[in-house]
């Protein structure tokens, strides 16, 4: 049980420092997350994200106690003393049709998934506490037009051509939001559970946008910059309704949902002009500013996001389950602007199936094998077009024994997600982006007993 102990320790202190350093880091690669706060990141973990995103209605699986942020609601099954730990990495393949051809671009990305902790109150009760991301910006891309202004030749040439001129805009960000939580559940007699988390929600954007002029010797490049650093106070509600069909078998329906809160963000605006050095192609150190606004405070409005759930399980033998979720995202506002989003609609299908959890011969008897499906209209409707993203996932379980006479209980928690955002349609405002990606979950769960009062006779 030491080497386990060990193990999980150094695996905890790893991410929490890679966590630590990679707050302000961009940790996506996708253009779409230049709308609204970012990508928002569902507060989900391996073992849920592996059954295709379900939560709502999910507490306990296989009969691990499992922590589930997204449903506070769960807490009320914790009986052991649960850590839950993870990364992240994913691969994304972005493409578009331009006039000139297809355009590809592959990125990749590592980063802190969760880190979660839940300690049992009663034999009722628990409550948990926990770091995980709550949204990611991270994108750089240009767009390029042509336009009538004339170049002007390079020195000493004097002569001047009308020509049509090349105008790059270069648009790039990076940052995100991370998520502290701590919440409390409770079972009410056998069959009712309720639950809450408070939040606090903290980090920091940083986007560019730039116009740079290459044809035109001598001309100035503007590039504005706007940073915000985000801070506020936000809640999770749930309750989750167990009905027995019979001992071993249940059906759980599950409600939550994050309420509609302002967090605070302190911006700073810049405007400046640059110039490049034409025999390096490196940019030259900014003329000057323009325009210079610091600490200029404003609120962005949340909004408020359903959840439903319902799950069908046998005990220790396989669990399936659905949720549908929908976020008024169309009310989300920075600064009093409305970002321009719509609702989200998300449905979300999967379950697990473990052979036979009590062999004692067959390791991958005891493995959970899971399995998902993801469909999500998104809350970006880009060029009149809604962005949808589709995803299926996969995952296994992986118990590591313990020592004999251990009260503690570990296992492995792999997921994947392969997906697709977005189109390579064409409209007649411009051409849409398609993104095909991979993601990998790792996580690291320990059940054990802590503070246990021994008697002695």
């Amino acid at each position: 049980m030491i080497k386990y102990y060990r193990l999980f320790i150094t695996f905890l202190l790893a991410v929490i420092a890679y966590g630590a350093n990679a707050q302000s880091s961009a940790t996506t690669s996708s253009p779409y997350s230049r709308y609204g706060i970012g990508d928002i990141d569902p507060m989900l973990l391996p073992q849920n994200i592996a059954m295709g995103g379900i939560g709502v209605a999910v507490n306990r699986i296989s009969g691990y106690n499992n922590i589930n942020p997204l449903n506070p609601a769960s807490y009320g099954a914790i009986n052991f003393t649960t850590i839950d730990a993870g990364i992240y990495t994913n691969g994304i393949n972005i493409s578009q049709n331009t006039s000139s051809g297809m355009v590809t671009a592959k990125n990749y990305n590592f980063r802190l998934s969760h880190v979660a902790f839940a300690i049992p109150v009663t034999k009722k009760s628990a409550i948990s506490f926990g770091l995980t991301p709550y949204s990611e910006l991270g994108y750089n891309y240009t767009t390029t037009t042509t336009k009538g202004l004339g170049a002007t030749p390079t020195p000493p040439s004097t002569t001047y051509t009308p020509s049509d001129t090349t105008a790059n805009y270069v648009y790039s960000g990076n940052g995100g939001l991370s998520k502290a939580y701590i919440g409390y559940g409770v079972t009410i007699g056998k069959h009712l559970l309720i639950g809450g988390n408070v939040s606090y929600i903290f980090g920091n954007i940083l986007q560019y946008s730039s116009t740079e002029l290459p044809d035109l010797y001598g001309t100035l490049d503007s590039r504005v910059e706007q940073s915000q650093s985000i801070k506020g106070v936000n809640y999770d509600y749930g309750i989750q309704y167990i009905i027995d069909i019979a001992q071993n078998k249940h059906i759980t329906l599950g409600y939550s949902a994050s309420a509609s809160t302002n967090l605070s963000s302190t911006s700073s605006y810049i405007v400046s002009q640059y110039t490049y050095n034409t025999s390096t192609g490196n940019e030259n150190v900014a003329v000057d500013s323009v325009i210079s606004q610091q600490s200029s405070k404003s609120k962005i409005k949340l909004p408020q996001i359903n959840r439903f759930g319902i799950t069908y399980q046998v005990d220790l033998k396989f669990l399936i389950g659905a949720d549908y979720t929908i976020g008024k995202w169309s009310n989300l506002t920075i600064g009093g602007v409305n970002a321009g989003l719509q609702d989200s609609k998300t449905l979300n299908i999967g379950g697990q199936f473990t052979p036979n959890i009590n062999a004692l011969h067959s390791y991958f008897a005891r493995t959970d094998y899971r399995l998902g499906f993801i469909y999500d209209q998104t809350y970006l409707n880009v060029y009149n077009t809604n962005i949808k993203n589709v995803a299926f996932t996969a995952g296994l379980g992986l118990p590591l024994a313990p020592n004999n006479g251990s009260t503690a209980f570990y296992k492995i928690n792999i997921s994947a997600e392969y997906g697709q955002r977005g189109t390579l349609d064409s409209t007649p405002e411009g051409n849409l982006i398609r993104e095909r990606y991979v993601n990998i979950h790792l996580g690291f769960t320990l059940n054990d007993k802590w503070f246990q009062r021994f008697k002695f006779q």
